[in-house]
């Protein structure tokens, strides 16, 4: 195994702080705490409210695999590859959702558009940094 150069460390550290803002993300939607609450208009907690299942578990996989991910890429191990394809399929179900069936843009305003947008490009580019990663021979 090779040794990974600087960029390689301040990525996957980054990516990891990235992904842990989501877990923190979620957790406090899943728990409606105080702060999260003052982050919304009322019916923008309605339409939380009403998330259907399977696009809050979607939100789930893409955080909490995004990061287990990140945390193995850190650890050099092949295996981040798996959580991150993982996190990408829970970014396109959850931002398919958010786009298609509720229009977010409508709620949340025309920066939940450029959200989306970054969010799914991070989650790609994590993907392919992992796969890369791996032709370097940085990680086993």
């Amino acid at each position: 195994m090779s040794k990974p150069n600087l960029s390689f460390w301040i990525i996957s550290v980054l990516s990891l702080i990235w992904n842990l803002m989501g877990v923190n993300q979620y957790i406090q939607q899943a728990y409606r705490t105080d702060s999260f609450k003052a982050m919304y208009t009322e019916a923008q907690l309605v339409t939380i409210s009403n998330t259907p299942t399977w696009a809050v578990a979607a939100f789930a996989i893409a955080v909490f695999c995004g990061a287990l991910g990140c945390a193995l890429l850190l650890l050099r191990k092949k295996w981040s590859q798996v959580f991150l394809l993982l996190s990408v399929v829970g970014v396109v179900v959850q931002m398919y959702y958010n786009l298609f069936i509720i229009k977010s843009a409508s709620i949340y305003g025309p920066g939940a558009i450029i959200m989306t947008i970054m969010i799914l490009v991070v989650a790609l580019f994590l993907y392919w940094y992992s796969k890369f990663a791996e032709k370097r021979n940085w990680i086993s």
